[in-house]
């Protein structure tokens, strides 16, 4: 049953609401005062669907009610009932955030149209909010299975952006490294937007010859070229009141690159062969792995073209700069790869995900997708260990970050006497780590990633942050490894 709550100092109007109203199939609550409604919102937030406030009432009016009534609800739909010399003081209210008004003495039929309409409103805005929730849930659990799963700092952030982007008709420019999942946050801010029920078209510009792409973007007329037999509708016509996502953005020519440009600012495309233009309604969404502001000061990217592409810009982290979300990735992974292999599903053993916190992961998700496929098909047994993992992840030097910092130039300082004699200060070249001699008790890859991590230390000059730069790992792992193999003191 629909739900009113009518606020008003007259009796005799409350009476007559009533009775209009719960002819209407509707159950009205009524309260005397601004006050005593706020109370009655306080206690229950859900107490109305719909509320009727008069402007003018004593002690808290109508303004000061409709405030404190959105504090508490603000999707709460209120109708303000004003007399004909305060409509002024109504519209006023109406900016405040008041869903209508209604002059007195009220029309019956009028009352009940206003009344019926605000709950209407309401009702829809619920049913967003909730269809909207699903949605959510629904991106998410996907995003999981698909290896875009994480609960750190970065990756809040950036579903935190789609989420306000996804809504907007503005151009957006996704940038990351290859692997990272720039293509999971396009396909997310087409299904979070409003063009999600019309096609998502997506093309990738460097798998594509010059020639061959502006056509398939742009479309050509009948006869435009040798083998132009029929009319072909280009890829931005195909995404029509949809999205159209350009992967690999900074890999388009230059003369395309001009195109593109005429679309984002006409909204209107040429194809091949054409004498007219023809208007698109298409939100353009791109990737690159490329810096497009360092690829227009060299000129190889338009600049014109970059800063209209550049309206919303987000950056996907590297696996390396977001470990903490491993664990997480790895049994979400682990879960999918499993139904596609039709094998049972796996545990997984200590060593085999300290072995990848190890790693610098230069090929990011995509790259662990693959090392986890690779063990669950080479598992011989319900548990995966470090023997499915191939020897690059422990041989081989660690990928270091793309921003990791100079190796730090060591400073001369003294050592004060009683100050611990065995601990590596920067430019004590006699008190530096020791060599490589190994560790102790160390297997063969225990022993290559000890000396991995000497070698690295040394460079750093004992410094933990700069080391753990270098290496590509969180400071968490690299202090983990410090106390594995003995060299805590080593560092500073």
């Amino acid at each position: 049953m629909k739900k009113l709550l009518v606020i008003d100092d007259e009796p005799s109007l409350r009476l007559l609401v009533r009775a209009v109203m719960e002819g209407e199939g509707w159950r009205v609550l009524e309260a005397e005062s601004g006050a005593s409604a706020v109370r009655m919102c306080t206690e229950n937030p859900d107490l109305a669907d719909v509320v009727l406030l008069d402007m003018r009432m004593p002690g808290l009016d109508g303004q000061a009610t409709l405030a404190a009534l959105h504090a508490i609800r603000r999707d709460l739909p209120v109708v303000m009932l004003t007399a004909f010399g305060t409509v002024g003081s109504a519209v006023e209210a109406m900016k405040a955030g008041a869903f209508d008004y209604i002059t007195k003495p009220a029309d019956n039929n009028e009352l009940v149209a206003v009344l019926e309409k605000a709950h209407n409103y309401a009702h829809l805005l619920n049913e967003n909010t909730r269809l909207r929730r699903e949605l959510d849930r629904e991106l998410e659990k996907e995003a999981m299975d698909r290896g875009f799963a994480g609960k750190s700092k970065a990756m809040r952030r950036i579903m935190d952006f789609v989420r306000q982007a996804a809504p907007s008709e503005a151009t957006v420019l996704i940038t990351g490294e290859s692997g990272t999942g720039k293509e999971l946050v396009a396909d997310a801010l087409h299904k979070l937007s409003g063009r999600a029920e019309h096609p998502f078209i997506k093309v990738n510009c460097a798998a594509l010859p010059g020639q061959l792409l502006e056509s398939e973007l742009f479309g050509y007329e009948k006869g435009a070229f040798t083998g132009a037999v029929k009319n072909k509708p280009g890829r931005f016509m195909l995404a029509a009141g949809g999205s159209i996502f350009l992967d690999e953005i900074g890999e388009l020519p230059l003369d395309i690159q001009a195109k593109l440009l005429r679309v984002l600012q006409e909204r209107e495309i040429d194809p091949l062969g054409s004498v007219k233009s023809v208007p698109v309604d298409v939100r353009i969404i791109c990737a690159t792995n490329r810096d497009l502001r360092q690829e227009a000061r060299q000129r190889r990217f338009r600049e014109d073209l970059y800063f209209r592409l550049n309206v919303l810009e987000v950056r996907v982290p590297p696996l390396r700069e977001r470990l903490e979300d491993l664990p997480l990735l790895v049994n979400s992974l682990l879960a999918r790869l499993s139904r596609k292999n039709r094998l049972e599903a796996r545990r997984i053993a200590p060593s085999f995900l300290d072995a990848l916190a190890g790693y610098s992961w230069p090929g990011n998700v995509r790259e662990l997708e693959n090392i986890l496929e690779r063990a669950l098909i080479l598992s011989r047994s319900d548990i995966l260990d470090t023997e499915t993992l191939p020897d690059y992840i422990f041989h081989r030097d660690f990928h270091p970050a793309a921003d990791a910092p100079e190796p730090w130039r060591h400073q001369e300082r003294a050592v004060p006497d009683g100050e611990d004699q065995g601990k590596y200060i920067p430019g004590r070249e006699e008190e530096s780590p020791p060599e490589a001699e190994g560790a102790a008790g160390a297997s063969p890859l225990e022993q290559a990633e000890y000396e991995t991590l000497l070698r690295t230390l040394r460079r750093c000059g004992g410094h933990r942050e700069r080391t753990a730069a270098a290496l590509g790992v969180s400071r968490r792992t690299l202090q983990y490894k410090l106390k594995k193999f003995g060299l805590v003191r080593y560092s500073t």
